[in-house]
């Protein structure tokens, strides 16, 4: 746990929140600003900076509860659809130091453009493929 991260304080209840589901090693809140309706952060209760520290284990778990949550949205609230959204690193825009999913519930003509608008690339795709195969 980090005294300075504020998932961590939530998990310890030093912080408030509006916890939607928990299991023994993941927690599931809705966050203090909600971009959509039904918007819910996955967390794992033991702090993980990003995607290269976390045990693959707990992501499993981790998307195991996304699923479950996205299978009740669908009958609780209706949502038609779901986005998974992850930022892992300063470069990616994380602005919480500690791993955390964000779940979209998507409904019917909802206006929401979530796929990022990405410039195409230049340069050799065989070269790529080349060096990023195992």
């Amino acid at each position: 746990m980090k005294r300075n991260c504020v998932f961590c304080q939530i998990v310890k209840k030093q912080a408030p929140a509006k916890i939607i589901y928990e299991t023994k090693n993941v927690l599931c809140l809705l966050p203090a600003e909600m971009e959509v309706s039904g918007h819910t952060l996955v967390i794992p209760k033991k702090h993980y900076a990003d995607l290269y520290e976390i045990p693959p284990v707990l992501l499993a778990e981790i998307i195991r509860v996304a699923q479950k949550l996205a299978r009740s949205y669908r009958r609780k609230i209706k949502a038609t659809g779901m986005n998974l959204v992850h930022a892992s690193g300063r470069d990616a825009q994380q602005s919480i130091g500690h791993f955390h999913l964000h779940l979209l519930p998507r409904f019917k003509n909802d206006g929401l453009d979530t796929w990022p608008k990405l410039p195409r690339i230049t340069g050799n795709r065989e070269d790529l493929w080349k060096k990023l195969k195992f």
